[in-house]
């Protein structure tokens, strides 16, 4: 005699399971993917940032990147969120007058540092010199890596004007050329989909001073 599977669904059975997905009818748990933290695994913690030049004080998920703190906690969405893996370089942001991909750090690990992202740049009616010399330039497209751009471009002209040397530097004792060659090199880290690299470094020379 054939007996059949206790596990095998009737078509009402798996009607019925739809009906209670639909409707929030199985449990939480059951619907979480595998790895997801339970809601009692979450460990927030009060953090105080100085964003352009304002103190923001957050309670954050301690694993809260410095990127989703600005952009989700904030609103600040002038940063772009990429690659999310420090590749493309849209998230850069400055730190303590560093520039850094805000998507590799953790928003705990800058606890009262002062961080500037585009929007303390400047305005559209009051423009930092350099975002005015992108708009002069053409030193973009589809804008959706330009704040990223003029971020690290502003750190990069203050790099060299402390004579950090790079790795295309010749003398690593003396101070740094302003040269395309070192421009490019130091903004590699920061990726243009739409090709406007030439039209960055004239930017960033005029800015700069014009010493090419």
């Amino acid at each position: 005699m054939h007996h059949p599977s206790p596990f095998l669904m009737t078509r009402r059975d798996t009607l019925l399971v739809g009906a209670a997905t639909a409707t929030g009818g199985i449990p939480e748990t059951t619907m979480a993917s595998p790895g997801t933290p339970s809601k009692s695994s979450i460990t927030l913690v009060r953090v105080t940032l100085h964003v352009n030049d304002e103190p923001k004080t957050l309670e954050l998920d301690t694993r809260t990147s410095l990127l989703d703190a600005l952009r989700e906690h904030l609103h600040l969405t002038g940063t772009k969120k990429g690659c999310d893996h420090g590749q493309c370089g849209a998230c850069t942001v400055m730190v303590d007058g560093r520039r850094i991909n805000s998507c590799l750090t953790l928003a705990v690990m800058h606890e009262g540092a002062k961080v500037t992202t585009i929007e303390g740049l400047g305005t559209p009616e009051r423009m930092h010199p350099m975002q005015a010399a992108f708009v002069k330039h053409d030193g973009y497209q589809c804008g959706y890596c330009t704040p990223g751009q003029i971020c690290s471009a502003v750190a990069v002209i203050d790099e060299i004007r402390q004579g950090i040397p790079s790795h295309v530097s010749a003398d690593l004792t003396s101070q740094p050329l302003l040269s395309p060659e070192e421009l490019r090199e130091r903004m590699s880290g920061n990726l243009c989909r739409c090709g406007a690299y030439s039209n960055i470094v004239e930017a960033m020379i005029e800015v700069a001073g014009g010493r090419a």
